[in-house]
């Protein structure tokens, strides 16, 4: 049994970890920026918080609050042109998987002088800015991977950017900050999180550890399926999926996604169809694709998460998520196109996929 796993983010979990546990800031920095979007941050109490603590500490803060969702590489040098005007020493990722990405982005790039457009292409030795991160969603993770996401017109899509630097030093991860979340995006978060876990733990580069994290992940999910289909969303269920959302996280941090991803990215990318909807959109149909090669895997994930089988799980999905939006044989065919350019997910997923068989995950789920 060989394998290796690297988690250097001092990680806080609890109601009020933030106020409880700041001194950690201290050793950071002086001048902070504060990356954001528009609106949880501050609905959510976590910025309130945050800046309560920046004035104790006597830490100089800006904010850079215009980070849209699946952000792009313009919205990435907007930050960074705010860090290096603010000379700051700090980036600090508040809210959802967008502002923690673009977070970590400026910090990268605000230290090695680089435009934005030349993230995936340049190389980048200087070490980057320290990034701490305070979650508001339920879903991504980001708070304890190295990774950050962009969306690229030019390519049509999605793609991810990884540097074992870019691990948050600290996360502080309070349920009280998902309290506000609207139900649709506590779903769809949801199965964000989900979706990180089954792909960890149908990976290639999935270990022991990892698939200990990826299945506790799975089961704490299950155990909130009543609470997701009656959309009952008590403090106790906000703690789990937010524990799992982190767990999951610290999956993905070690073996990355597959093409569940990759293939939900077209949806996101051109439909508009939030990340985690568009996961669970395929999620069936890509447990399918996978059970012949993982049968035992795929037997156990539906057990975890209370199903005898995978048209159960479907179900369960459909009644979950609103009606998919009407789609084309060729828009879905354009689609897999696109995702059998991505080879760094189709080598991590268990089962080597064609074109043709990416397209038929597509067209199980959609048409």
């Amino acid at each position: 049994m060989d394998f290796s796993f690297f988690l250097p983010t001092r990680f806080y979990f609890g109601e009020g970890c933030l106020k409880a546990n700041f001194h950690p800031l201290e050793e950071l920095g002086r001048r902070a920026l504060i990356v954001t979007g528009r609106r949880s941050a501050r609905e959510s109490g976590a910025l309130e918080d945050l800046l309560e603590v920046l004035e104790h500490l006597k830490i100089k803060w800006s904010i850079f609050e215009r980070v849209p969702p699946n952000p792009t590489l313009e919205v990435l040098a907007e930050g960074v042109k705010v860090a290096q005007e603010e000379r700051v020493d700090l980036v600090i990722g508040c809210g959802g998987g967008s502002p923690m990405d673009v977070a970590k982005g400026i910090a990268i790039l605000a230290t090695n002088k680089v435009k934005a457009t030349e993230l995936y292409r340049t190389p980048l030795p200087e070490a980057p800015l320290p990034v701490v991160a305070i979650p508001t969603t339920a879903g991504t993770g980001s708070e304890v991977t190295p990774h950050a996401v962009f969306t690229l017109p030019e390519e049509e899509t999605k793609k991810g950017f990884s540097d074992v630097r870019l691990f948050p030093r600290v996360a502080w991860v309070d349920p009280r900050y998902t309290y506000s979340l609207p139900e649709e995006v506590t779903i769809d978060t949801a199965l964000d999180a989900l979706s990180h876990a089954v792909e960890g733990y149908l990976s290639r580069r999935a270990s022991p550890l990892t698939d200990l994290l990826a299945t506790e992940v799975i089961r704490l999910i299950g155990s909130c399926r009543n609470a997701l289909e009656k959309r009952e969303f008590t403090p106790h269920i906000r703690r789990s999926l937010l524990y799992a959302s982190s767990l999951a996280g610290m999956v993905i941090a070690q073996t990355r996604t597959t093409i569940l991803h990759t293939l939900g990215y077209s949806l996101t990318f051109f439909r508009g169809v939030p990340h985690g909807r568009a996961n669970g959109l395929l999620m069936a149909a890509y447990l399918e694709f996978l059970a012949p090669v993982a049968p035992q895997k795929v037997a156990h994930i539906l057990s975890l998460l209370g199903f005898s089988g995978i048209d159960e799980l479907g179900v369960t999905l459909k009644n979950l998520l609103p009606s998919p939006e009407r789609y084309t044989d060729e828009e879905l065919k354009g689609y897999a196109a696109l995702a059998s350019k991505a080879q760094h997910s189709l080598k991590a997923t268990l089962r080597s996929a064609r074109e043709d068989e990416l397209y038929e995950i597509l067209r199980r789920s959609l048409l």
